[in-house]
C-alpha cells in the first residue's frame, strides 16, 4: 500500500512538474518550434560550418544566427514597414476621395474584354450618387481598415517570433549535439529500439517539408521577378519578397502579381497589363504545382489537403510561423503514422 502511494504521488509529482513547464513555455512555444524547425533544415550547412571552423561549435553557431537573421529577420522587417506606409497612404488617399465624393473607376475598366464594361458602369453608377457613395465608403472602408491593422499586427508579431526564434537557435545549434543523445536516449527508454527510425523519419520529413515550401516561394519569386522586369513593374525588389512570402500562404501569389497587372492598367499599358495577368496565372502560380510536390516528396508525400489544412491552422494557432510549423507538424504525425501502420499507400 505505501509502495502504491508513493507511486502515485511520483505520477503526480511529474505532472504536475510538465504542466507547469508547459506553462511557462508556452508563450514561446511558436517560437521554440520554428527554432526546432529551422535548426534541422539547416543542421547539414552548420555541420560543414563546424568542419571549416575546426570544431569551435560557438563560432559555427554564430555565424548560422547571423545568416539567419540577414535571411529572414531583415527581409520581413523591410516588408512590414513597407507595407504598413503604404496602406497608411492608400487608406488616407481612398478615405479622402470618399469624402470629396472624387471617386471614380479607372478608365482602363471599361477596356477590360467581357466584364469590364458591365464593371464600368456599375461603378459610374455608385460613384454617381454620393448616397451611395457615402454608403459605400461606410460598409468597407472601416472592415478593410481592421482587415489590414490585423495583418498589420501579424506581419509585426512575425518579426517578434522570427526574432525569438533565430535567438533560441543559436544555443540549439551550438547544443543541437548534445541534445539529441539525450533525446534519443530517453525516446529509446519509451519507444525502445524504433527510437532512431522515428528521429530519422522526423528528421527527413521536416526537410522536405521546410525545403519544398522555402524552395517553391524561392522559385515563384525568381519567375515573378522576371516577369517585373519585363513589364516594366517599379520597385521589383519588393515585389520579389513580397511574393516569397506570400507563396507560403495558398493563392497567396496572386495578390502580389495582380495588383501589379492592376497598377498596369492604371497606367495606360494596358498589353502589359495583360502580359502580366498570364505571366502570372501561368508561370507563376503554376510553379507551385510543380516544384513543391517534386521537393516535399522527397521527405514526405504530404497530400494537398493537410498543406493547406497544415497553413491556416498552424496560422491561427501560432501566427505567422505557423505557416511552417501547421504543415511541418501534420507532415511528421503523417508520416509516423505511415511508418507505424507499415501502409506506404496511406
Amino acid at each position: 500500500m505505501e509502495k502504491r502511494f508513493e507511486s502515485y504521488a511520483r505520477l503526480a509529482a511529474i505532472t504536475f512538474l510538465l504542466v507547469g513547464c508547459f506553462y511557462v513555455l508556452r508563450p514561446f512555444l511558436a517560437a521554440i518550434l520554428f527554432a526546432l524547425a529551422v535548426t534541422i533544415s539547416s543542421w547539414p550547412l552548420f555541420l560543414s560550418l563546424l568542419a571549416w571552423s575546426k570544431g569551435r561549435r560557438t563560432l559555427a553557431a554564430a555565424l548560422m544566427t547571423v545568416a539567419l537573421v540577414l535571411l529572414i529577420i531583415v527581409p520581413l522587417a523591410l516588408v512590414t514597414y513597407n507595407l504598413a506606409g503604404n496602406v497608411s497612404r492608400v487608406y488616407e488617399q481612398i478615405k479622402l476621395g470618399f469624402d470629396a465624393g472624387a471617386i471614380a473607376p479607372p478608365s482602363w475598366l471599361k477596356d477590360v474584354p467581357l466584364v469590364g464594361p458591365t464593371f464600368d458602369g456599375y461603378l459610374r453608377e455608385i460613384t454617381g450618387s454620393r448616397e451611395q457613395l457615402l454608403a459605400l465608403a461606410k460598409s468597407m472602408l472601416e472592415p478593410a481598415r481592421h482587415y489590414l491593422l490585423g495583418g498589420g499586427i501579424l506581419l509585426g508579431s512575425a518579426v517578434a517570433q522570427t526574432s525569438l526564434a533565430v535567438f533560441v537557435s543559436f544555443f540549439l545549434y551550438r547544443d543541437g549535439a548534445q541534445l539529441l543523445r539525450a533525446l534519443l536516449a530517453g525516446m529509446q527508454r519509451i519507444i525502445g529500439d524504433n527510437a532512431l527510425q522515428v528521429l530519422t523519419t522526423v528528421s527527413r520529413t521536416v526537410r522536405g517539408v521546410m525545403y519544398g515550401m522555402l524552395g517553391t516561394a524561392l522559385a515563384q519569386a525568381l519567375v515573378a521577378v522576371v516577369g517585373f522586369l519585363i513589364a516594366g513593374v517599379p520597385a521589383v525588389p519588393l515585389l520579389g519578397l513580397g511574393t516569397f512570402l506570400f507563396s507560403l500562404v495558398p493563392v497567396g501569389p496572386p495578390l502580389i502579381w495582380g495588383g501589379a497587372a492592376l497598377w498596369l492598367f492604371d497606367q495606360g499599358r494596358t498589353g502589359w497589363g495583360v502580359f502580366m495577368l498570364l505571366w502570372g496565372f501561368f508561370l507563376i502560380s503554376s510553379v507551385d504545382n510543380v516544384v513543391k510536390p517534386l521537393l516535399i516528396s522527397r521527405g514526405s508525400s504530404l497530400p494537398f489537403l493537410l498543406v493547406l489544412l497544415g497553413v491556416l491552422g498552424g496560422v491561427m494557432a501560432f501566427g505567422f510561423v505557423g505557416l511552417f510549423i501547421g504543415p511541418t507538424l501534420l507532415a511528421v504525425g503523417y508520416s509516423l503514422l505511415r511508418s507505424w501502420t507499415g501502409n506506404a499507400q496511406l
